[in-house]
Formats: structure tokens, C-alpha cells, sequence
């Protein structure tokens, strides 16, 4: 994929304008956006971590990239280092696409409670993809089952805890609130186009929420702007950079969250079991955005807003 060689890099001046290419892909194919923002990601934190030399794992510029940071219940991903180098054993849950990459950073556990991220071929011979449990009805083209690993070679990407640690993972996660922001307009289209119809005269429900809708949309996108100058500005870091990234994620899950809901009201079931291009793209829009913990990730944003201090407002 050579495409991240024709778009700007997060941080660097330009990252409305990356963001902006992101929802443009999400409005159109929500599935596409969901693909291709992790690779791009990955290629980000390469970047922020040096270009680390990974030629002993077969990369290449056509090689597809994708980031496996999740965590689950009964499982676990370790790093053992030797005189050879680092390898990792163990599993590793929620790794999207595994069965069509090429490579992936993966965090593993090195001690007690710390994790350092990985680089890694996924399919060295050490790697079994999972075939399931995949039984969605959104994203269907985009399996995230886990991986076992065994004695799978790695390349070290940073210190340990760098991953969480940097800038950059937070620049990530409103990355991909910029999809959802996408995939959100994408959805809205089909209520314009029946406020459109529905004009001389025009129906006032529609319009309704249509208005509704737009008050949405505006919202999240100019939170989402604000951000990418603060990010372009090098000035909001740390614990204001955390919370920002909650602020915005917060706000444009709840945007999808609350468009969804409004144009169902407005369009009813029709376009749902009619138009495959609508169906499909709700339905990818619903999954993609539990990617955010709903109120355990306000938990965690409010507790942010009291370590700010006080009269944060």
C-alpha cells in the first residue's frame, strides 16, 4: 500500500487533512475506512519510533499493516528475550484481519503489569489465526479473532510502555474517531436525500431531523478540527492530550450513536431490508463504533477532569 507515501503524517501540520481523507473513505465505504486506518497507523508509530530496522521479518512497501493492542480475559501474550533476540508466545485477542496481513504491531507482556510493542510477520509458520467466532453482521470483511503465537521472532517498536506512553497513541484513537465521523455523513445522506424528496412542500418531520442530524454532524466535526490544530500545535500533551482524545472520541461515538437512532426514526425499516448499500453501511457503522467502552470510557475521561484540577469548565 503506497498510498501512505501521498498523505500527511499525524502531528506534522497537516492532520485535519489526514483525518479529513479518513472520513472521506468512511462516508463512501465504512469497511474500507476500517481497514485502512490501522495500517496507517502502524506506519505513523514506525515513524514516531525511528523507522526500527525490520528486515529480519520480511518487510517490504507492499507489505499490509495492522496493530493488535487488545487485551481479553484468560489470555495472554508474553516476550521472551535470549541471546538470539525476542520472540513471543501465548494469544492474543481481537486481531483484525490477521487472516489477510502481512504484519502487525502486537503488545506483549515483558514484566508484571508492563507491555512493550512488537513487530512481527504474521504469517511466520509460529502464527495460527483463529477462524472465529466471527458471526457479525457488520464489518463482515473485517475478522477480528484472536492469534496463538509460539516462539514467533519479534522486533522490539520503542521502550517498554513506550506505545500508551507517546503522543501518538492518542493521536490514533481520534484517527479513528475521525472514521466514525465519516461513516456517520455516509449514513446521513440517505435522510437528505429524502428531505430532498420530500421537498414543495417539504415535510416538516424530515425536516426535523434532519436538522437534528445536522447539529450532529457539526458538533463532532468541529470538535474534530479543534483537535488536529491542537495536535498540528505541539502545545496540548500529557494528561490534557489524554483527555482531549476522550473528549473527542466521547463526543463523536455519541454523535453516531444519536444519528443512527434519528435517521431510523426518520427513514424507518425500508431502506434497511431495500437498499444494501444503506443496510450494510449502518450495520458496519454500529460495530465500528464499540470500538469506544461507551461509560467506562466517561469513568475514565471524569477522572481526568478532577486530576485537572479545579473549575476545569
Amino acid at each position: 500500500m503506497d498510498i501512505a507515501g501521498r498523505l500527511p503524517w499525524p502531528g506534522d501540520g497537516s492532520t485535519a487533512e489526514l483525518w479529513e481523507f479518513l472520513a472521506t473513505v468512511a462516508a463512501v465505504d465504512v469497511g474500507a475506512a476500517r481497514m485502512l486506518e490501522p495500517h496507517l497507523d502502524a506506519l505513523g508509530i514506525l515513524r514516531q519510533a525511528g523507522n526500527p530496522d525490520l528486515s529480519a521479518i520480511g518487510t517490504s512497501q507492499e507489505s499490509s499493516w495492522g496493530v493488535f493492542a487488545a487485551e481479553g480475559p484468560g489470555v495472554k501474550l508474553e516476550a521472551i528475550e535470549d541471546s538470539s533476540g525476542w520472540t513471543l508466545t501465548g494469544t492474543k485477542p481481537w486481531c483484525s484481519l490477521a487472516d489477510v496481513l502481512s504484519h502487525a504491531l502486537v503488545t506483549a507482556h515483558v514484566g508484571d503489569g508492563e507491555r512493550r510493542l512488537f513487530a512481527i510477520n504474521v504469517r511466520d509458520e509460529g502464527v495460527s489465526v483463529h477462524e472465529g467466532p466471527w458471526t457479525a453482521r457488520g464489518l463482515q470483511n473485517v475478522k477480528s479473532t484472536p492469534i496463538t503465537l509460539a516462539d514467533v521472532r519479534a522486533i522490539p517498536v520503542g521502550e517498554t510502555n513506550w506505545y500508551v506512553k507517546r503522543p501518538g497513541f492518542h493521536w490514533g484513537g481520534m484517527a479513528v474517531a475521525a472514521c466514525w465521523w465519516g461513516g456517520t455523513v455516509g449514513v446521513s445522506r440517505k435522510l437528505f436525500a429524502r428531505l430532498v424528496e420530500s421537498a414543495n412542500p417539504i415535510d416538516p418531520i424530515i425536516a426535523m431531523h434532519a436538522g437534528a442530524v445536522d447539529v450532529q454532524l457539526a458538533s463532532a466535526q468541529a470538535m474534530l478540527r479543534d483537535a488536529a490544530a491542537a495536535v498540528d500545535s505541539g502545545e496540548v500533551t500529557g494528561r490534557e492530550l489524554a483527555r482531549l482524545a476522550k473528549q473527542v472520541r466521547s463526543q463523536v461515538f455519541n454523535s453516531a450513536e444519536a444519528t443512527l437512532t434519528t435517521v431510523a426514526h426518520a427513514l424507518g425499516p425500508t431502506p434497511l431490508v431495500s437498499d444494501e448499500d444503506h443496510a450494510r453501511r449502518v450495520a458496519d457503522l454500529d460495530l465500528y463504533i464499540r470500538q469506544h467502552h461507551a461509560e467506562k470510557d466517561d469513568v475514565s475521561l471524569g477522572k481526568l477532569v478532577y486530576e485537572a484540577g479545579a473549575l476545569p469548565w
